[in-house]
């Protein structure tokens, strides 16, 4: 053998014939704890006798088994998106090769004595070398994939001793150019599993569903060299022979919503199998439509890397059931295992809970593409010696779970370009499982796949694919046009599924509901997989012990790809994020809102199998946030797509209910019993209607004159600095302020590459506006202060003219800003357009140009109170954050937070804590004082203990120091979120336009005996 066995285009050797995860009553010797470890932080090629029983492995670590050896005190861990961490020169690997040397003594018991065994490994990054007792079993590559190695000649009776050498880099690592962590080690667990002859060595359950008659058909294959029984209690199959087929006039079907699975138990004088199965049928239609059992499937799904910020891609049994069920609570019916197989476990919750799976294959080739001077010059995908490797891939990805309802696609790999070895994956995969659809979004033309799957095109686009108006040869990454016939391209007949899209890193993503309600309109357009569900950010220290979650560079790295990796719904210590429960809203199985008749509600049933009698509806009614009556609604009995109509309540109203502010019905559908993933209770969906909306301007009455004392202007319960105009305090509050604010700490969608908004108001020195006032005029009827606002070196800026008046007991403000001096036009590189080109013609050219403005972040006014002021209360969209073009989870109600639960902790600091359509809020020191701030018009509001700089230039947030007051922020209007990290940029119709605004707020000091 080469010295330099872990560079070889070949498979590795010695293990055996991959088959599928088998639930034995054969005994088992688990192999996971602690194993003597030595680390070399440089190649170690050939063994130095470390395998061999009798070495003394003394002086070594203890190593937990599995583990990841970078997160256990050895090399360090390394985040790169597409480039490889190694030089590219296939097969090959540097010699800057950290090497794992494991020692794992076990006893074997005397019941053991003769009788056949494997040793099975789930998971090595990268490359394994195994022996037992120093004879050598075989090499192992594909790191997120199972191995098993016969180990019956090599045990012994008594003391056995288990040796693997691995290496972080291998020729495997040019097939694993996954977006993730790279981390070494046995990471996954290690067994030793009797096979005892006559065994049941493997086993294809294949149970289909036929939607027209309700009817199953079982079929086993089963290999062994011994005669089989199958019992399957609920089917009444009691240990009968297991070949052939039963047909079975009627089975409760699998779904992700009702996922029902049978227990069956296969049989032979040696083993007992106990496999879990669930009948149903996966296919697409004649109209290109995929449908699970005869229906419909919009798949609301998440990306899924293996994650946990403390063990990598080592997860507990716990934290991977955290992630289902957290999954299922927030109306995630899918989840796509970017980019391998999990560990089989995660897979178990899937079958049992309910969620749809599209299994991928550990493939990714992504550092190849622009390596060469052409595009995938050397992909390993077209390259006839990497065949072997490929296919092994997908071979060992099947084999391993051919068994499982959940699973409704396969996955080729992921961003991998194409090539002849993807187009065997695919051949081998139809002729083995027929029964799944092919999904691999490299196959820009839907040549080799079933269904048709893209990253991040925008809702325009998908629009038109819904449409069916695809021109034959045209692909939109790279760019390339096409001509003739929509017709008789096959893509514009199969079901269309975003493969990646809102791309969710950090503050967003923006527009879920825009894709949402294409796959309303489009039959084809049937959902697909938000990036990604977890941000990969691992817990580390600072200098000074306190803890954050560390991204690319924040470990020494020479090559990294920053915080890129931070792109999830839920944070690392899987907190939901605001983008998380916009998507469960969006994505929510009932849509309650007002009736097509006054007096009536409408209901609609979104689900794909349940009918609604699993849920009760309650209702809410509520004034300006405060409760006046609640009850419950009958639960109609709606069959899925459904639509039905309820009476609106009509409570008796408390005596003495004046009828003044705003009424709201808040309606909601919640579990009527506790699932295996929520308890009863559990919200599921939930709707607003507005019952009165009452006029918000306010008579001024008597106005009171401006004038000077004690060398301020005072007005009211205002008093003003003579020269700047600036508010200097109100009543016996010091709340100072306002100072025009157009920018915001840039988001990672703001910096995307696309439509260049955070350089734009960078170049325009948003961020560093100085502000000269223009006049200070004291008069009768109130205050007027005019202000430039501009920065250095910039002749662009913004004119405000404040009026202020006053009755005595509050301030009115009246703000008039508009623009002034030369803003240029913005770049925006945006790959595709925005709009739908099929809208009326008036409504699409204002959209484009909408879509080319020139933006600001926000404009609005910024204010400054005493540090101990934070205690906020309002009225308006709560609880939570939400933005423009994400604000579907925030409903209107009376909401309280402190300054410090404002703030949304995404791991790098940017713009957060936005709330909408805020009609009043007050701010208080929690004691005797508060302010009352008044909208005529909604307006946004937030508040923090740092400056928007501060937050921008944070890389962490350990690095936010409080400071001596709160900043708080009251907004006219602020920009949207979109996706632009990755993905499409803000839709037009939420982005804010340079241009003028005029707003008014009324400010009230309160005091409080």
């Amino acid at each position: 053998m080469s010295a330099r066995y872990f560079e070889d285009f070949a498979i590795g050797r010695g293990g055996l014939a991959p088959r599928a995860v088998l639930d034995s009553d054969a005994p088992v010797i688990d192999l996971n704890g602690p194993w003597a470890f030595r680390f070399s932080p440089t190649l170690r090629s050939e063994p130095d006798g470390f395998q061999e029983p009798e070495f003394d492995d003394g002086s070594w670590d203890a190593l937990p088994v599995p583990s990841h050896w970078q997160l256990r005190g050895h090399g360090r861990p390394v985040y790169v998106n597409v480039a490889y961490p190694i030089p590219l020169d296939p097969p090959f690997v540097p010699d800057e090769n950290e090497t794992g040397d494991y020692r794992r003594v076990f006893d074997l018991p005397g019941s053991w004595d003769g009788v056949p065994a494997v040793v099975r490994f789930e998971g090595v990054d990268s490359c394994a070398r195994v022996w037992l007792n120093g004879t050598e079993l075989g090499v192992t590559y594909g790191s997120r994939l199972p191995v098993e190695f016969d180990v019956t000649a090599a045990l012994r009776p008594g003391r056995n001793v288990l040796a693997v050498r691995v290496h972080q880099f291998s020729a495997g690592t040019y097939l694993e150019d996954q977006d993730t962590w790279r981390l070494s080690g046995i990471f996954r667990d290690v067994r030793l599993l009797a096979r005892p002859a006559g065994g049941i060595r493997d086993a294809f359950v294949r149970a289909d569903y036929d939607a027209a008659t309700g009817a199953g058909l079982l079929r086993v294959s089963v290999d062994t060299d011994a005669p089989v029984r199958i019992t399957v209690p609920d089917l009444g199959i009691d240990d009968r022979p297991a070949e052939g087929e039963f047909r079975l006039p009627e089975v409760r079907p699998w779904s992700a919503e009702d996922p029902h699975l049978y227990d069956a138990e296969l049989s032979t004088a040696t083993e007992r199998v106990r496999v879990r199965f669930g009948f149903r049928t996966v296919a697409v239609d004649e109209h290109g439509v995929l449908r699970v059992n005869g229906r419909r499937v919009v798949l609301r799904g998440v990306n899924r890397h293996e994650f946990d910020p403390d063990h990598g891609r080592t997860l507990s049994l716990e934290t991977m059931r955290r992630d289902v069920e957290l999954m299922k609570r927030h109306n995630i019916n899918s989840v796509r295992t970017s980019h391998y197989p999990p560990h089989p476990a995660f897979l178990d919750l899937c079958d049992e809970l309910g969620l749809y799976v599209v299994l991928e294959c550990d493939l990714e080739t992504h550092g190849f593409e622009y390596a060469d001077q052409e595009r995938w010059q050397r992909n390993p995908c077209d390259d006839p010696r990497w065949r072997t490797a490929c296919l092994d891939r997908i071979e060992r990805t099947v084999e391993r779970d051919k068994n499982r309802p959940s699973i409704i696609l396969w996955s080729l790999g992921n961003e991998a370009g194409d090539g002849r070895n993807l187009r065997a994956m695919a051949d081998w995969l139809h002729r083995r499982d027929p029964s799944r659809p092919v999904h691999y979004e490299g196959d820009r033309l839907a040549e080799y796949t079933d269904v048709f799957g893209e990253m991040y095109r925008t809702p325009a686009a998908v629009a038109r694919i819904g449409r069916g108006e695809l021109l034959p040869g045209e692909i939109s990454y790279p760019a390339r046009a096409g001509s003739g016939d929509p017709a008789d391209d096959p893509r514009n007949r199969k079901p269309y599924l975003l493969t990646e899209f809102a791309h969710a890193m950090g503050n967003g993503p923006g527009a879920l509901a825009e894709y949402e309600r294409l796959c309303d309109e489009y039959p084809r357009v049937q959902g697909g997989w938000v990036w990604e569900w977890i941000d990969q950010g691992l817990r580390t220290h600072d200098a000074e012990g306190r803890e954050f979650f560390g991204y690319g560079g924040d470990f020494g790295e020479d090559l990294h790809d920053g915080n890129f990796i931070c792109d999830g719904l839920v944070f690392p210590d899987r907190t939901p994020s605001p983008g998380l429960l916009e998507y469960a809203r969006v994505n929510a199985p009932v849509r309650i809102g007002p009736g097509p008749e006054p007096g009536t509600l409408s209901v609609e049933n979104r689900y794909q199998v349940l009918d609604l009698s699993h849920l009760r509806f309650t209702w809410l009614l509520e004034r300006e946030g405060t409760e006046l009556a609640r009850g419950d609604l009958p639960t109609l009995r709606l069959a899925p797509g459904e639509r039905g109509r309820l009476p609106l309540p009509a409570p008796d109203l408390p005596p003495g209910e004046d009828g003044e502010g705003e009424l709201w019905l808040t309606v909601r559908a919640e579990l009527a019993k506790a699932t295996d993933w929520a308890p009863e209770g559990h919200l599921v969906a939930w709707g607003q209607l507005p019952r009165s909306a009452p006029d918000r301007s306010r008579s001024e009455g008597l106005l009171v004159s401006a004038h000077t004392e004690d060398g301020s202007v005072r007005l009211g319960p205002g008093r003003f600095d003579p020269d700047t105009g600036l508010l200097l305090g109100l009543g016996e509050l010091p709340l100072q302020g306002p100072r025009l604010n157009l920018w915001r700490a840039p988001t990672d969608n703001d910096r995307g590459w696309s439509q260049q908004d955070a350089a734009y108001w960078k170049d325009r020195g948003l961020d560093r506006l100085r502000h000269r006032t223009v006049s200070v005029t004291p008069g009768a009827d109130g205050l007027t202060v005019v202000v430039r606002s501009a920065a250095a070196a910039v002749s662009c800026g913004y004119l405000t003219t404040y009026r202020w008046s006053s009755d005595g007991t509050s301030l009115r403000l009246r703000v008039h800003a508009e623009p002034v001096g030369h803003w240029p036009e913005r770049e925006d590189h945006e790959a595709e357009s925005l709009v739908d080109a099929a809208l009326p013609p008036g409504e699409f050219r204002e959209l484009v140009r909408r879509g080319a403005s020139r933006s600001l972040a926000r404009i609005g006014l910024d204010w400054q109170l005493p540090a101990d002021w934070s205690l906020v209360e309002w009225f308006g969209a709560g609880p939570g954050e939400a933005y423009p073009d994400s604000r579907h989870a925030a409903r209107v109600g009376r909401f309280r937070a402190t300054v410090d639960q404002l703030q949304t902790p995404y791991v790098r600091p940017q713009e957060n804590g936005n709330r909408a359509d805020v009609r009043w809020a007050e701010i208080s020191d929690g004691a005797a004082g508060a302010v009352r701030v008044q909208g005529e018009e909604l307006f946004h509001l937030s508040a923090r203990r740092w400056t928007d700089r501060q937050l921008a230039e944070a890389r962490h947030r350990t690095e936010l120091t409080p400071g001596p007051v709160v900043h708080l922020h009251t907004d006219h209007a602020v920009h949207g979120l979109g996706s632009a990290a990755c993905g499409p940029g803000v839709l037009p119709e939420h982005r804010l336009e340079l241009g003028t605004a005029d707003f008014t707020l009324v400010l009230t000091p309160i005091r409080r005996s």
